[in-house]
């Protein structure tokens, strides 16, 4: 029973990995988009850039509730 612990909690531990590295990709890839966005059309506001961000975590967050949610 300890072994088949061992392995569930080595699983988790790699989807957790798999999903901090996700929200990091894909959060600096929506404020790399959001700064282009901010800079081209709309005269350097700030709001795309967070809009960006929040988009690019909660799509992570979505990917990663649904990773984690697989090994029930």
């Amino acid at each position: 029973m300890s072994s088949h612990n061992n392995i569930f909690e080595e699983q988790i531990g790699k989807k957790m990995d798999h999903c901090v590295s996700d929200i990091l990709i894909k959060g600096c890839g929506g404020v790399i988009i959001g700064c282009a966005v901010s800079l081209t059309i709309l005269k350097r506001r700030a709001w795309p850039v967070w809009l960006g961000a929040g988009f690019g975590i909660g799509v992570a967050y979505r990917t990663c509730e649904r990773d984690i949610n697989s090994l029930k």
